[in-house]
C-alpha cells in the first residue's frame, strides 16, 4: 500500500460554521488513503470535538485577527515541520498560506471558495479580488461548492474554467433523518398541533433574521398556533430578540443559542426557512432536507442549486418579507404540501447530496494531482 497522502486543511478558526462543517465531513469521510491536519490561523473551536479520528491534528496558530496578516515565514515553519502532499485553504482569511505554501517548496495547492463574509457580501471588494487574481498562478486547483461561486470566480476573479473543480457540499443521511418528531417536541414543550418555523445558523447580519421574523409576524396569532425556532449564536442575539419584542411576537420566538442536537431539533420543525442576503452554499438546507422539511430560502448563491421551486419548498427574492408570509402560509394552510415538500427534499439529498459523493468527488481531486489512481464517482 502506497503512504498516504497528507493534507493540511488551512481555516481560519474551527468554531461552529458552514466552512468548518464541510471540513469535518470531509475528513470524517475520506478513507485511510489520506492522512489529515487542520491549521487554524486563530485558534481552535468546537468542531474539533467532531472529528471521529483522533489521530487528526488540530494546530492552532493563534495569529491576530484584528488586522492584515501576510506571516509568510511563520506559516512555512509550521507547514516545513508537517511536510504534507497537499495544502487546501479555504475562504478569504486564509489566502496567507498560498503563498506559505509555495515559499515551503510544498508539492500542491487547492484553494476552496465556500462563500463570502458580511464585509463583501456579493464578493465585489477590488483588493480581495486582486489579490487572489495574483495568487492564482500558484494554485494547482481552485474549487468552489457552487456554479454560482465557480461562476464568480471565472467571471469576476479571471480565473481560467480549467482551473476550478465545483464540488456541492454533501450531508450526512444517516445523522439527519425522520422518525423523532414526538421527542424532539417533548423536549421542546412544543404543542403537537403548532405550526412550527425553524432557522439555524449564525445570528449575523449576512442571514438577515429581521426578515425572518417581519414574515413570520402574521403567523404569530394564527391558528393552529405558530411558533418560530431561531438556532444558533452570534452576535447580532440582543438587536434581533429585541426586534421581535418590537413586532410583539417574543412569546411565538424561541432563541435556542447554539445547539449540539440540531439533527434532533430540525425534526420539531414543519418549515425550514433561510432568508440570507448571500450564500455559498447552505449546509443547514441540506440538513433540513436530509431531516424530510420542505425549505423557504432566499434565491440566493447556491440555494437555487439545492432547493427546486415547488417540488422541495419554495424560493423567495431577498428582504421580500410578503413572499416569505405567503410562503408560509401556503404550508400552514396545507399539511399535505408539507408532506409532498418534506419527502421530494428527503429523496433529492438522498440521490445528490450525499456525504460519501462530496468525498468521493474531493477524494479524486487529491488523487489526481498526485497522478494516483482515480476513482469513478456515480
Amino acid at each position: 500500500m502506497q503512504d498516504p497522502i497528507k493534507i493540511v486543511h488551512v481555516v481560519h478558526s474551527f468554531g461552529v460554521g458552514g466552512l468548518e462543517n464541510g471540513v469535518v465531513n470531509l475528513i470524517n469521510h475520506l478513507d485511510e488513503h489520506f492522512e489529515h491536519t487542520v491549521l487554524c490561523l486563530s485558534r481552535s473551536g468546537a468542531m474539533a470535538k467532531r472529528l471521529e479520528n483522533q489521530r487528526v491534528a488540530v494546530v492552532e496558530m493563534r495569529l491576530p485577527t484584528d488586522k492584515f496578516r501576510f506571516p509568510i515565514l511563520k506559516l512555512s515553519r509550521v507547514l516545513r515541520a508537517i511536510g504534507p502532499d497537499i495544502v487546501h485553504t479555504r475562504g478569504w482569511s486564509s489566502v496567507d498560506a498560498i503563498s506559505a505554501a509555495r515559499v515551503t517548496g510544498i508539492p500542491h495547492v487547492v484553494h476552496g471558495e465556500h462563500g463570502w463574509e458580511a464585509a463583501d457580501p456579493q464578493g465585489r471588494n477590488r483588493k480581495r479580488i486582486l489579490v487572489r487574481k495574483c495568487l492564482s498562478p500558484l494554485v494547482d486547483r481552485f474549487v468552489t461548492v457552487s456554479d454560482d461561486l465557480k461562476r464568480w470566480l471565472s467571471h469576476v476573479v479571471g480565473i481560467s474554467e480549467r482551473k476550478i473543480t465545483r464540488i456541492h457540499n454533501g450531508v450526512d443521511v444517516h445523522r439527519f433523518s425522520i422518525g423523532q418528531r414526538d421527542a424532539a417536541r417533548r423536549l421542546l414543550g412544543l404543542d403537537d398541533a403548532a405550526f412550527v418555523v425553524g432557522t439555524v445558523g449564525r445570528l449575523d447580519p449576512v442571514k438577515d433574521h429581521s426578515s425572518l421574523l417581519h414574515g413570520f409576524q402574521s403567523l404569530a396569532q394564527s391558528e393552529p398556533p405558530a411558533c418560530l425556532l431561531v438556532i444558533g449564536g452570534g452576535p447580532m442575539r440582543e438587536v434581533i430578540q429585541t426586534e421581535a419584542q418590537r413586532l410583539g411576537i417574543a412569546d411565538r420566538v424561541k432563541f435556542l443559542g447554539e445547539r449540539g442536537d440540531i439533527p434532533l431539533l430540525l425534526q420539531a420543525l414543519d418549515v425550514f426557512a433561510l432568508t440570507s442576503v448571500a450564500e455559498g452554499i447552505s449546509n443547514t438546507i441540506l440538513e433540513a432536507m436530509a431531516s424530510g422539511l420542505p425549505v423557504i430560502a432566499t434565491r440566493v448563491g447556491g440555494n437555487p442549486e439545492l432547493v427546486e421551486h415547488g417540488v422541495t419548498g419554495q424560493m423567495i427574492s431577498t428582504r421580500d418579507v410578503s413572499a416569505l408570509t405567503e410562503a408560509l402560509r401556503s404550508y400552514l394552510s396545507d399539511a399535505e404540501l408539507r408532506r409532498v415538500h418534506g419527502a421530494n427534499a428527503r429523496e433529492r439529498v438522498e440521490q445528490h447530496f450525499s456525504l460519501e459523493r462530496m468525498a468521493a468527488q474531493y477524494a479524486n481531486l487529491y488523487l489526481g494531482l498526485l497522478d494516483r489512481q482515480v476513482e469513478k464517482v456515480a
